[in-house]
Order: structure tokens, then sequence, then C-alpha cells
């Protein structure tokens, strides 16, 4: 655990979103149109262009107590003072309390970041990329479509585990519940046994495809 001199607490503009999970590392693209968040954004710009991504169950109506900050890296005004963005995840937070909610949210937020691992994870890492190669790999066949993995992917066992967490669609609440995490080996494994389950279900599906040729 982190001690107390460690933990930097400020205060945050937060912006929730339904079922959208930002992860460290990953862009993500955003059009502004409410007047709150018109307020917001160019209040950021003027400042430090960070404010907070936290994920709302949309049925539920809840928000997440743990996000992933967004730095502004590249805007676009609107004739109407309408916004177009790009973010780029920075640091997890917590929100430890609201510091007001209009005309926006803004919390007091402590970073988290994951514990030191205790052991070599590379082999992990290597693991779990061999899986999500063999399911990119299942889907451009099953789909007859050419899909390929960017060069370059993160090497760094952390930043693979942001980047596939990232990328799993249709599943915000499983991606939240891996932003919660703080060991790198956990999620690693964690997104090990979802991807094998797909790669179980893509292998089953095209097997059934190429015996019906």
């Amino acid at each position: 655990m982190a001690s107390s001199s460690s933990i930097a607490v400020r205060e945050l503009p937060l912006f929730p979103l339904p079922e959208v999970v930002l992860f460290p590392g990953r862009p993500l693209p955003l059009h502004i149109f409410e007047y709150r968040y018109r307020i917001m954004m160019n209040t950021i710009l003027d400042y430090d262009r960070r404010f907070g991504v936290l994920m709302v169950d949309p049925t539920q109506g809840e928000i997440a107590n743990v996000g992933c900050c967004a730095e502004v890296i590249h805007f676009q005004r609107l004739p109407d003072d309408r916004m177009k963005i790009l973010t780029l995840g920075q640091q997890r937070f917590r929100v430890l309390d609201y510091v007001r909610e209009k005309p926006y949210r803004v919390g007091l937020v402590e970073w988290i970041e994951d514990q030191p691992p205790t052991q070599d994870l590379k082999p992990l890492a290597d693991e779990v990329e061999k899986l999500l190669r063999d399911v990119v790999q299942l889907s451009a066949k099953l789909t007859d479509q050419k899909i390929e993995l960017p060069e370059d992917l993160p090497g760094l066992p952390i930043e693979l585990s942001y980047w596939i967490a990232s990328n799993l669609y249709g599943v915000p609440y499983e991606q939240q519940g891996l932003l919660e995490m703080q060991d790198t080996s956990n999620r690693l494994q964690r997104e090990g046994d979802i991807l094998t389950q797909t790669r179980n279900n893509l292998a089953a599906r095209t097997a059934l495809k190429d015996a019906l040729k």
C-alpha cells in the first residue's frame, strides 16, 4: 500500500460517460455538445487540459468510483460552440468526494497505480499476447476479412494489459473491473481467461464453417 506521502490528491472536473471506460495510454475522441461540458472544456483548455472520465451505468444511473484522467491533445471548435476533441488516457483515479455538481461535476480524487510486481510478468504477458494473436487470426478467418494487430503493440506487461482491456468490445462492466484492478498479473490473467474463452468459441465456429463448405 502506498504511504500517505505518496498519495496525490487533487480536484478534477469529471465527465461521466455511458458504458465508456478509458484506460491509460489509450485515445478517446469525443464530441462535446452539452452546454455544461462546453463550459468545462473551455475552462480546462485554459488550465491543464485534464479531466476525469467515469463510466455510467445507463440503466441504474450509477457512476463508477474509479476512472481515468483524460488529457486533451487536439481540439477543433465548431461554428455553434460545439467541439471535437481527441484525448489520451493518463493515470487512473478514485473519487474520494464530490466538491460540486453544477454546472458540471468536480471531484476530489486520489491517483491509483498498480502494485509493484513480485515476479517477472514477461512470460505471462507473452502468453496473453499469443492468445490475442490467435483470436485475431481466427476472427479474420471466420469473417474472411484482413484483421491485423498494430505493429506497435505495447511491449511492457502493464501497457499491454491496458491495451487489451481497452479493445474488449461490448463488455464495459468487465472493462471497469479491469480498470479497478491494481495488480498487473491479475489483470493479465483475467484477460487471458477472456481471450481463451473467445478463442475456443471462434475455433468452434470456424470448424463448423469449414465443415459446412
